[in-house]
């Protein structure tokens, strides 16, 4: 059972300093952005409908307020980095690395893997490389890990079983244990375990969901994974021991540095977050302290309060903001903390790693359901219980999109006014006596300033982190001085040309959630090798290059000099295409690679764990003994006796059958012996494999195939 909170403990002084933190970082965003609002006010020109200034001027202090949090976090990370002393680090009990950490022998973590329709191969490569570093730090028996398989799709289903049946060979010491298994709960042996769900209700929180229902209960900690998650055994350990030392605590995040990028695209993205990533969680765990956010994965997690207080209900309603919640972690560390624990941001916990989207297309497919999971919030800022901080994460998780729309909403507001000035003239001759003409009031020096401090709170981040790195010493790892240079510099010019593109569709994505349009759940691309077709770029992006065209052009005809404070906008809408094509490009990303630009320590000075998965990624070997690729899964499970037993193994479920539903499964079983595999749906396949006789009639009619019959079976 999990240890008792203690009532008083000597850390929770936290909790004044985090309201005080907070306090002051309000009063730091509120104050510059009044003046500033004030500015903006100031400048810009008043007709007789000054309405179209008010809505600019309140556009302009939303978007300069949501700015300058990124500006403050990234500030307060700098000094608190610099420093080096902070009494709230939440590892500061543990032993150095290296002197020997052990962790007690009486309970055990739990390793998840949530799967979804992911390449099998990269699953097992990185379940295999944790497993052997964990044997390796003399800590397997302390660890369980549990592959949970959501996947729909019935050749990702297969060849998920065909690949931990090659795991369960390679290591003699895993025998499968048929006395512990329940149905629906599949120990391969040993530390590893397999369990595909028949029904992915509720999605990756759900699958989880059915995890702890049916074995939470036996682990005092869980520790989440995203499929292409890794971590090392001695990040693995600190956080254990992290939770031993903390009983108020519920869940501690790691921060995942990105790993593996191989297009232009990632390698820029991957840069960005090995060096402005530990500025900017240093400065968020200054301001959040124990009231961080869990982030979904490369986190550990108290299982007995999760279990307790963090069962997610469904919103109400069937519009788009209704229904299962999908930004679920959000939500659960906002209950975590209703319940009394903390939920803390490592910030300095090395060994986390994660992988990024290969090109602008996928990353737009993954925004897209993050979306309309986060303003699903909206339902729950004002939920009972929560703490203002998590109502104010919520507020944030929002504006991560929200704020797209308003930017494009600006960007508009602009062009109305720089147009009106041309089709509306002002009349510098008002009604009444006057003896001089009322000229317009031009400030240059406020414009100046104005867009001067805007400037400071995008770009000083970068600088702060470029300052880190070279006082800690850390610009060798990323390729030395003139290299980090020149990468901080191409990273800046490919994210400013992107994000129209991002503010775009982040709008795009905000507008059709509020008129209640829904996103489906799809896997995550993460195999670039091919790049983005030339098609398919031009079918998501031929829009928004249409409108950078048509902008561009009327506002360098009619305003030329608004023009040019809206080029950087127009030129990476019009160019959008192009630029997400080369990006995508692996010799792109190898070329920046072969002239030492966006290296980072990942490549550089690679854990032995990174080497490890790098070189089970690598070594892909097929030993189907029949020709079959290894995507077709279905049909290799039935041809093998070996997986076909396995699965029989693994999915061993007996359920009676109606007459109906068992002369389905015959004429299936009659068109795939008569037509092929490719005859079958996905939904027909599954159906198959979820019956155990069916599926072994299938087995049996397709090695008494002969001739013509058995080649579409590759026999």
């Amino acid at each position: 059972m999990d240890r008792k909170v203690n009532k008083k403990p000597p850390w929770a002084a936290w909790k004044i300093a985090g309201t005080i933190r907070r306090i002051i970082l309000l009063l730091a965003i509120a104050i510059p952005t009044f003046f500033a609002a004030n500015i903006m006010y100031s400048i810009l020109p008043h007709g007789k409908e000054p309405i179209l200034s008010v809505v600019m001027t309140a556009l302009f202090g939303v978007l300069f307020a949501w700015i300058s949090v990124g500006f403050w976090s990234s500030l307060a990370g700098f000094v608190l980095l610099l420093w080096g002393k902070d009494k709230y680090l939440i590892t500061s009990p543990l032993p150095l690395k290296g002197e020997g950490i052990k962790l007690p022998g009486d309970f055990k973590t739990a390793i998840l893997f949530p799967v979804y329709n992911e390449d099998p191969h990269m699953v097992a490569a990185g379940v295999k490389t944790l497993r052997k570093a964990l044997k390796e730090a003399g800590e397997d028996k302390a660890f369980d890990v549990f592959v949970l398989s959501d996947s729909t799709q019935a050749d990702s289903w297969a060849a998920e079983e065909e690949v931990f049946l090659a795991a369960l060979q390679e290591d003699s010491s895993t025998v499968p244990d048929p006395k512990v298994r329940e149905d629906g709960d599949y120990p391969l042996g040993g530390m590893l375990y397999y369990r595909h769900r028949q029904f992915n209700l509720k999605r990756k929180s759900g699958n989880i969901a059915d995890f702890l229902r049916r074995w939470g209960a036996q682990y005092r900690y869980m520790i989440v994974f995203d499929a292409d998650s890794l971590m090392s055994a001695d990040c693995l350990t600190r956080l254990v021991l992290s939770m031993e030392a903390r009983p108020d605590v519920g869940i501690i995040q790691t921060p995942p540095k990105a790993i593996f990028s191989r297009t232009l695209l990632a390698k820029v993205q991957q840069f960005a977050n090995h060096f402005y990533g530990p500025v900017f969680a240093a400065g968020l765990h200054f301001w959040q302290l124990g009231d961080a956010q869990y982030w979904g994965h490369n986190a550990i997690i108290r299982v007995t309060p999760f279990m307790e207080h963090c069962q997610l209900a469904r919103l109400s309603g069937h519009s788009a903001f209704g229904g299962e919640i999908l930004s679920h972690d959000f939500v659960e560390s906002a209950l975590m903390r209703r319940a009394g624990y903390g939920v803390w941001l490592a910030y300095d916990m090395e060994g986390s790693w994660e992988m990024t989207p290969p090109t602008l297309v996928d990353e737009l497919v993954r925004d897209r359901r993050w979306c309309q999971g986060n303003l699903q919030h909206t339902k729950l800022i004002f939920t009972r219980g929560f703490f203002p901080t998590h109502r104010a994460l919520f507020i944030n998780g929002i504006m991560s999109y929200g704020s797209a729309l308003l930017w494009f909403f600006f960007l508009l507001a602009s062009t109305f006014e720089a147009l009106s000035a041309i089709i509306a003239p002002p009349d510098y001759f008002p009604e009444g006596p006057s003896l001089f003409p009322d000229w317009p009031k031009y400030f240059p020096t406020w414009a100046l300033a104005l867009l001067s401090s805007t400037g400071v709170l995008l770009f000083l981040p970068k600088l702060l982190a470029f300052f880190y790195h070279t006082l800690a010493g850390n610009l060798t790892s990323f390729g030395g001085f003139l290299r980090v240079s020149f990468s901080i510099l191409t990273e800046l010019i490919i994210s400013t040309l992107l994000a129209p593109v991002r503010m775009l569709f982040h709008s795009y994505f905000v507008v059709t959630t509020l008129f209640n349009i829904k996103v489906s759940w799809n896997p995550q691309n993460r195999e670039s090798s091919k790049g983005l077709p030339w098609g398919t770029a031009i079918r998501f992006l031929w829009l928004g290059s249409f409108l950078g065209l048509i902008w561009g052009l009327s506002m360098y005809i009619f305003s030329p000099g608004f023009f040019l404070w809206l080029s950087p906008v127009a030129i990476g809408l019009l160019i959008s295409i192009p630029l997400s094509v080369y990006t995508s490009r692996i010799s792109l990303g190898k070329a920046a690679e072969n002239l030492g630009l966006l290296l980072t320590p990942a490549e550089t000075r690679p854990a032995k764990e990174i080497l490890e998965l790098k070189k089970g990624l690598a070594s892909n070997i097929d030993t189907f003994p029949f020709n079959v690729p290894a995507k077709d899964g279905f049909t290799r499970t039935v041809i093998s006796p070996l997986l076909l037993s396995f699965h029989l193994h693994v999915f061993a479920r007996k359920r009676g059958k109606s007459e109906q539903k068992a002369k389905k499964l015959e004429e299936l079983i009659y068109r795939a012996l008569d037509k092929g595999p490719s005859a079958l749906s996905n939904l027909e396949k599954r159906e198959l494999l979820t019956d155990g006789e069916a599926i072994k009639e299938l087995h049996k009619g397709v090695w008494l195939l002969t001739g013509e019959k058995a080649r579409p079976w590759r026999l």
